[in-house]
């Protein structure tokens, strides 16, 4: 028995369109969306330059082929390589990411939306300077933040109802997705052009989750995202030539992302697309922690204080107990050995037992030299964590979107210390007023671990006035941070 194959050319996906309707037309209006956008700009930058003082980050970057000179190519801020705008888009993306330090969406499916920084900077900064050799000019810093906020909107949205993580796929996917919708606006692709990358982006092979998980953490969940932005660039460029698309992309039956990478289900979605995700985005402040446990090192740091008023130490918990969410135990609850710094950075009891240790949690902590320190795995060992069905349903309500942990210490004299909950963390919308501040002093640090002092004025002077910076042609605001 045989069946006909009906092979009519279904109309585009309605998750394509919607996508490439919203950064083709959508105004953003939001005074909030754009004054957040502009401090996600600043403390994404910043995160690259402070990766830029770890060799395992700065080994990976530079051009494939060392030595090659890309005319007008891409500059990448903190260093003296030119690039074409897809290794550009790895470069920065890698260096973004590496520490695990920029920004967070915590939903259904969680992610970095900043990561988005690779292809938006370095396709901006190539475009304008091909327009400048060809007697235009330069896109301004302002395309650059209303590029990161629709991108911050598409992968948040995205991210809302539908849990790539349960299947085993990594949220890069996401990266992967938003990037080539804005980098294809850039690119002045026509609507079908864009539809087209965007079909690409679905039909594209995805990472899976292994890198982040035990037994297998490693370092590629630092470069993930470069990768990711990188090949979003590609596909761009692809649409581009006027290669074609796949309208049922994700809905085909069989084929489809849906039936092949989404157990047949179709997307969800909570919301239209606008700005909600860059006004309620987390900024990492205190911690270059995993988002989920950003409250367990803050109480950590309150308990490591009452310790020391006390005259007690961490060798002095007989126990500690974490109360937290779901995800946080699903994610970042680890026992046994940990291997490299990708593993430390994705264990709550790591990221609680170093600042009660030391009073402190750095991006060094992370390293072979201080996770050598014994205390840290006898006090990992006396850790435990257990699920509050509260703090999970706060996580997954829209009006919180809390991060809760609560920290309970029993002294082996038997003295159990009053509990520490902190629900929203420093970086939180709620906390904003707070944060920024802290934020700014984070973006300092990072300019003066890499620059000299002039071109840290210069970078400063440039970048902290909000107007001056909207106004800034994007190729003097990248050479003011080349090496």
């Amino acid at each position: 028995m045989s069946s006909t194959i009906i092979n009519e050319r279904p109309q585009p996906d309605g998750v394509l369109t919607d996508i490439a309707d919203y950064v083709l037309h959508y105004q953003i209006n939001s005074e909030i969306a754009w004054k957040t956008a502009y401090h996600c700009f600043l403390d994404t930058l910043g995160c690259g330059f402070e990766a830029l003082t770890y060799p395992a980050c700065t080994k990976l970057l530079g051009p494939i082929v060392p030595g090659t000179a890309v005319p007008h190519g891409a500059r990448v801020p903190g260093t003296n390589y030119q690039l074409d705008p897809v290794q550009a888009a790895f470069n920065i993306g890698t260096m973004v990411r590496w520490l695990d330090f920029n920004d967070t969406w915590l939903a259904a499916e969680w992610g970095h939306p900043s990561d988005n920084m690779g292809a938006i900077l370095a396709t901006a900064d190539w475009l304008s300077r091909n327009r400048i050799a060809k007697g235009g000019r330069s896109l301004k810093a302002k395309s650059v933040l209303e590029a990161m906020i629709m991108a911050h909107e598409i992968q948040g949205v995205l991210a809302l109802e539908n849990s790539f993580n349960r299947v085993g796929l990594d949220h890069v996917i996401l990266v992967k997705v938003a990037s080539t919708a804005v980098t294809g606006k850039l690119l002045g692709l026509s609507r079908d052009e864009l539809i087209n990358a965007l079909s690409l982006a679905f039909v594209d092979g995805q990472a899976l989750r292994t890198y982040r998980h035990s037994p297998n953490t490693g370092s590629r969940k630092s470069w993930a995202a470069g990768d990711a932005t990188s090949r979003a660039v590609r596909l761009a460029l692809i649409a581009q030539t006027g290669e074609m698309g796949y309208p049922s992309a994700l809905t085909a039956p069989g084929w489809g992302f849906y039936d092949v990478s989404f157990k047949g289900r179709p997307f969800t979605f909570q919301r239209p697309y606008g700005s909600y995700v860059m006004e309620n985005i987390l900024f990492k402040i205190s911690f270059p922690a995993e988002f989920h446990a950003q409250t367990a090192a803050e109480a950590a740091m309150v308990l490591h204080a009452e310790l020391h008023a006390r005259g007690k130490t961490a060798a002095d918990i007989a126990r500690l107990t974490i109360r937290t969410h779901e995800a946080a135990i699903r994610i970042i609850d680890k026992k046994g050995p940990l291997h490299n710094p990708a593993d430390r950075d994705h264990c709550i009891q790591y990221m609680v037992a170093v600042p009660l240790i030391f009073g402190r949690l750095t991006a060094e902590d992370y390293e072979d030299d201080v996770a050598a320190d014994p205390r840290i795995d006898g006090l990992r060992e006396r850790i435990s964590c257990v699920e509050d069905p509260q703090f999970t349903a706060d996580y997954h309500d829209p009006e919180k979107r809390a991060i809760a942990n609560a920290l309970t210490v029993e002294l082996a004299d038997g003295t159990v210390l009053p509990e520490v909950a902190i629900a929203y963390p420093i970086g939180h919308p709620r906390r904003r007023e707070e944060g920024i501040p802290l934020l700014i002093d984070k973006y300092r640090r990072n300019v003066a671990r890499i620059f000299s002092d002039k071109q840290q004025r210069e970078i400063l002077d440039a970048t902290l006035a909000y107007d001056r910076f909207m106004d800034m042609d994007v190729v003097d605001l990248v050479d003011l941070m080349a090496k």
